[in-house]
């Protein structure tokens, strides 16, 4: 097996530093080029993922699908250096018909503690992108009909759809795996949560393990959603002379959302007079050292990784029990 590798010399050099709060990410815009059926003219589908998601490309081995494999986009394992990946292809799971093609491309993702590939037709680039720039999809149906697409960029003339990947993961694991690591923990009183979250599946997935966790969670979008849902509580309780405390006790947040980010959310949180007396949950598929420092320098009180978020009911009791104990020598 000759696997060329391309993009960690080529493609994915481009020497850009993004700065905490800036409301930015990069992206890594592909395609898949759909067959028409004879006589017809195909078509090319972009799409583009967080370049933070990317570990490289290279030259696909060439899989054919698997006879009585779960899901039929499944491609098989193929070794790479210290990995053994599954590889999917992403046509097949998004339904589209693809071109044959001489040389399609793998792009190796690792996140949520996992490593895996996905066939596509070809990389296109890199592009740096303000997550207001990012249009949300409501209201807006792709023509993959699906679930994964979290936002619409347009370059060039054309827009690029982004991918969702963990929605996709989602789908080809059994709903088993994901009940059998369900926590049991139970906070003490009921506490009221604030959650923003692009995707669909992880909203979900909060809002059962909050609830069943004594704690009423408000699910928004994304992370304006969540600044002017949190502003709005603030000045409802400066109105009503309440402590913020009795209308939310916790923010939790996704890292990477349309309109605004994790990061942002939480620099506007910790800067606000009276919503700075709220922790911040942040959480991410690719929390790494970087990413962690950059969440510490905005003021978030903890971050997990998107495979731990079971945890997150407890992380969120144990801060909101922090700050209670931080103001008692005020208020007594």
């Amino acid at each position: 097996m000759n696997q060329k590798t391309n993009t960690s010399a080529d493609v994915m050099q481009t020497g850009i530093l993004l700065d905490t709060g800036t409301n930015e990410l990069e992206i890594l815009e592909f395609h898949i080029d759909s067959d028409a059926g004879p006589g017809g003219p195909g078509e090319r589908h972009s799409f583009g993922v967080n370049v933070a998601k990317v570990m490289e490309v290279i030259e696909s081995p060439g899989l054919e699908a698997q006879p009585g494999a779960a899901h039929p986009s499944y491609r098989g394992i193929i070794p790479l250096r210290s990995h053994i990946l599954p590889v999917i292809d992403l046509a097949v799971w998004l339904g589209i018909p693809k071109s044959p093609a001489p040389l399609d491309n793998v792009i190796v993702t690792e996140f949520s503690k996992a490593v895996t590939g996905f066939v596509v037709s070809g990389v296109t680039g890199i592009h740096r992108v303000g997550w207001p720039e990012v249009i949300p999809p409501d209201g807006y149906l792709p023509k993959t009909g699906i679930q994964a697409i979290i936002g619409l960029v347009e370059r060039d003339g054309h827009f690029i759809q982004l991918l969702d990947l963990e929605t996709i993961i989602a789908d080809l694991t059994p709903a088993d795996d994901f009940e059998s690591t369900a926590s049991t923990f139970v906070a003490p009183q009921e506490l009221k949560a604030l959650v923003a979250d692009d995707s669909a599946t992880i909203r979900l997935m909060l809002k059962k393990s909050l609830t069943r966790a004594n704690i009423t969670p408000t699910i928004v979008n994304n992370g304006m959603e969540a600044l002017e849902a949190a502003r709005g509580l603030a000045r409802q309780a400066l109105a009503e002379g309440r402590p913020i405390q009795e209308y939310l006790n916790v923010i939790i947040s996704d890292i990477e959302m349309p309109l605004m980010d994790g990061f942002t959310l939480t620099k506007n949180i910790k800067s606000d007079a009276v919503l700075r007396e709220i922790p911040v949950v942040l959480y991410s598929s690719i929390i790494t050292a970087e990413l962690r420092h950059k969440g510490q320098s905005v003021g978030a009180d903890r971050q997990i990784s998107k495979p731990d978020l079971e945890h997150i009911p407890e992380t969120a009791v144990q801060l909101v029990l922090e700050y209670e104990q931080k103001r008692v020598p005020r208020d007594g």
